[in-house]
């Protein structure tokens, strides 16, 4: 009968020791994933609105380009 009740005891304490493991887990991984989105998040702002210049100047860019070119050509 103590074996039987030792044994419950034990599995009792593993089952228990899992359960915390993932609760800890999880935890951890929460905590991460907030560290994470918190410098990704404004990252990839930044580099959306930089991405989006890029793409906003270039045929700006070359707007002004062919502007300077033909205004050279029509002085001389």
């Amino acid at each position: 009968m103590l074996e039987i009740l030792i044994t419950l005891a034990t599995l009792s304490l593993f089952f228990y020791a899992i359960k915390l493991a993932f609760k800890l887990t999880w935890g951890v991984a929460k905590i991460i994933a907030v560290i994470l989105f918190t410098i990704a998040l404004p990252l990839l702002v930044v580099l959306l609105f930089v991405a989006g210049g890029a793409i906003l100047f270039l045929p700006l860019g070359l707007v002004i380009a062919a502007i300077v070119v033909l205004l050279k050509c029509a002085t001389v």
